[in-house]
């Protein structure tokens, strides 16, 4: 039997890495190619993930089109997770943020049919829709039928959310056999330090108190990330999806930012005192995904609780607390 022969972009990332692995577990032979951005010395996790005899990584700068000639051809399955994450990102270099994200969209699709590839997995977001929730009566949990857009083209929030919404556009029209998954609020060890739990976790390790939270009331369903990658798998080999775009997410347990931030003061046994802040310009009250079509079509289940989620992600940033990352996302 022929192993499948995986390309996962970003494969040094939060995701990516996550994904690799637990693909080479199965047997799969797996090439990730990263630039090493957003990674500042050497990551234990990285390092151990490239001696697997099965795995080939190239680092590469995929903004470059002649990067892309250089991975090689002949690939069952493309996951394509290589973007700018993180909501500090988007506010502070948006130019950035939309030449990767596109740059390297517009090079695979021009690379895939030469290379011979067979399906591509586009990792989208819930941002493609997350602002016009506050113009328009989008429902929550939300399904994969609502409109995408931006509803302020001059907030630099948006400019993650203008290059998924040009990726998604790219591979529909493409021509090329795909799907498209949109991620919600994944988290896990090995996350970075810019979203929501690992700031929370990072914070609470260097004794901070008071305690700021920026959206109190603000609600998130979290997806923790081996449940994140076995939808991911799943929808990428399963014909059925083919054309198709899947929210990825937990539908379970939607849940206020300051009960968040409560579980882990639970967890890791500190009490700061809690100082309510507004939330951050363009962030959204609200995000729950409908995950009814990812149910019907892969069967899939969410399997991690938040509680025992967040005490697997709690342990594994306290003892890397000493651990000097820029953030990998």
């Amino acid at each position: 039997m022929t192993l499948p022969k995986v390309l996962i972009t970003g494969g040094a990332g939060f995701i990516g890495l996550h994904l690799a692995r637990f693909l080479l577990e199965q047997g799969q032979e797996v090439t990730i190619c990263d630039n090493l951005s957003r990674m500042a010395g050497e990551d234990e996790e990285f390092a151990e993930l490239r001696r697997h005899p099965r795995l080939k990584w190239f680092q590469r700068d995929l903004t470059q089109i002649s990067s892309w000639e250089t991975l090689g051809e002949g690939y069952d399955f493309v996951y394509h997770l290589a973007a700018i994450n993180g909501t500090s990102h988007f506010y502070t270099q948006p130019l950035q943020v939309l030449r990767v994200n596109l740059l390297t969209v517009l090079h695979l699709v021009d690379w895939a049919s030469r290379a011979r590839c067979g399906k591509i997995l586009f990792a989208s977001s819930s941002e493609v829709y997350a602002s016009l929730t506050r113009v328009l009566p989008i429902p929550v949990p939300t399904d994969e039928t609502v409109p995408g857009g931006v509803a302020d083209f001059y907030n630099p929030r948006f400019s993650y959310a203008g290059s998924k919404m040009a990726g998604e556009l790219l591979f529909i029209h493409s021509g090329l056999r795909m799907s498209i998954v949109r991620y919600h609020n994944v988290y896990g060890p090995r996350m970075g330090f810019e979203h929501v739990i690992p700031n929370f976790c990072t914070r609470l390790l260097q004794g901070e108190d008071p305690f700021p939270i920026f959206g109190t009331t603000y609600r998130r369903a979290f997806c923790y990330v081996s449940d994140a990658v076995r939808a991911t798998q799943a929808v990428m080999e399963n014909t059925k999806t083919d054309k198709q775009i899947l929210n990825i997410g937990n539908d379970h347990e939607e849940i206020a930012m300051i009960d968040l931030a409560r579980r882990l003061f639970e967890i890791a046994k500190r009490y700061p005192r809690i100082k309510d802040e507004p939330a951050p310009p363009g962030a959204v009250e609200r995000r729950c995904p409908d995950i009814t079509k990812l149910k019907q079509i892969v069967g899939f289940q969410p399997q991690v609780d938040l509680d025992r989620g967040l005490r697997q992600t709690w342990e594994w940033y306290r003892t890397r607390s000493r651990l000097q990352l820029k953030g990998v996302s």
